[in-house]
């Protein structure tokens, strides 16, 4: 009864352990590799699986979701022979399972080797100011050659960032340098160019000052010959008026005439600013001459003008001048 029991037993256990060895639960974002004999066979996908008992065994678990993985930072020779310390950065998914498991030994160390080499030759072929300030060219780059070269793999690699380019202390010192002259120039440049666009503003102010004056004294030029043209018309004149009255037999308007100059002649000569004393050798009684002959002039000229009264405007003999008119007091 003993022996039945125990053999009752033993094939319970065995058929559990034959139920659970052939159902695999494989999580989400997880793919599974089934071999064989040590021969691979297909994969499991997330969820509920069957494989054979005792026969299939799982390979390999791997993960089906991006991974980060850091790239150790190393010091790479530029172009120009400078050297820059740089590191980077690499997600990576795996695509195809099988792949990924039985075509690479170590692939997250596969993916590091080839970023490492293709970071020294894509550096190493860029001028130290070009791996300066083209990153996203080289993170391009790197790309393009990482993920072709992981493509047999089964491995997708999304994206490859540098995170740090680190030049040796002296480059940066002189790179310092070099920014704060760049900077000092642009300033001289800049201030050069503002004084430049000041002077053509002044010179052109000018210009437009100097023209505005030169036509301000050829207005006053034309004025002035206008006004001279005139005065000496007005002067020709007066000389003809005298010339007839002499050849009329009527010296008066040449007393008139020579007065009024001696007059003007020493009135300018008082007005001068160099003479603070002015002494006169003159001959009062040709200056009383010509005024008497301004005198009768006037004296002629008011008895030419009542003569030219006519007869009809003068009051009629008897009438009474200035008479008021009826119905109001004389002399209001």
């Amino acid at each position: 009864m003993g022996g039945a029991t125990f053999f009752v037993l033993t094939v319970l256990v065995l058929a559990l352990v034959t139920i659970f060895s052939g159902v695999k639960s494989v999580p989400q974002g997880r793919e599974w590799t089934i071999e064989r004999f040590g021969r691979f066979t297909r994969v499991l996908k997330p969820g509920l699986n069957l494989i054979v008992p005792y026969v299939d065994r799982v390979g390999r678990k791997l993960s089906m979701m991006e991974e980060v993985l850091a790239i150790p930072s190393q010091v790479v020779i530029t172009r120009d022979n400078a050297t820059v310390t740089a590191d980077a950065i690499a997600f990576y998914q795996v695509v195809d399972a099988a792949k990924a498991a039985y075509e690479v030994a170590n692939l997250q160390a596969g993916i590091t080797n080839l970023c490492l080499t293709n970071a020294r030759t894509v550096i190493g072929a860029m001028d130290l100011d070009e791996v300066l300030s083209k990153r996203d060219e080289i993170n391009q780059r790197l790309l393009a050659v990482v993920d072709q070269a992981t493509s047999p793999w089964g491995v997708k690699v999304t994206r490859i960032e540098i995170k740090d380019l680190s030049p040796p202390n002296d480059i940066t010192e002189a790179m310092a340098r070099q920014m704060k002259a760049e900077r000092f120039r642009r300033a001289e440049v800049t201030q050069a160019d503002g004084e430049k666009q000041g002077a053509i503003l002044r010179a052109e102010g000018a210009k437009q000052s100097a023209i505005l004056q030169a036509e301000g004294r050829k207005e006053a030029a034309f004025r002035d010959a206008e006004a001279r043209e005139r005065l000496a018309q007005a002067e020709a004149k007066a000389t003809q008026m005298v010339s007839d009255s002499i050849e009329a037999g009527n010296v008066n308007a040449l007393n008139y005439f020579l007065g009024q100059k001696y007059v003007d002649a020493f009135a300018q000569l008082a007005n001068a600013p160099n003479q603070k004393f002015v002494i006169i050798p003159m001959e009062s009684a040709g200056l009383l001459g010509s005024i008497a002959g301004i005198a009768e002039m006037t004296r002629e000229a008011i008895t030419t003008q009542i003569t030219a009264v006519p007869h009809a405007a003068r009051p009629a003999a008897g009438t009474v001048p200035n008479a008021a008119p009826p119905g109001r007091p004389a002399g209001t």
